[in-house]
């Protein structure tokens, strides 16, 4: 009998601040302004994590890293 070991996404600092600012009541295009990027590469890396996490709305994505101590 084999053991599955489940294997926890892991998150960078990177992508802990992109969620760490929208779950701080930021609009998308602030993020953007503050990380000096587009507002489309923010979204497009928030559904990036939001993939690699295994949700499909941002919320969960910050849902997930809060109950896991992250943000």
């Amino acid at each position: 009998m084999t053991t599955e070991q489940v294997v926890e996404p892991v998150l960078d600092a990177a992508d802990l601040r992109l969620l760490r600012l929208p779950a701080s009541g930021l609009p998308l295009e602030t993020v953007a302004r503050r990380m000096g990027l587009s507002e489309r590469t923010v979204r497009r890396r928030v559904r990036a994590v939001c993939d690699r996490l295994g949700v499909t709305a941002p919320i969960q994505a910050v849902v997930w890293a809060a109950r896991r101590g992250l943000l």
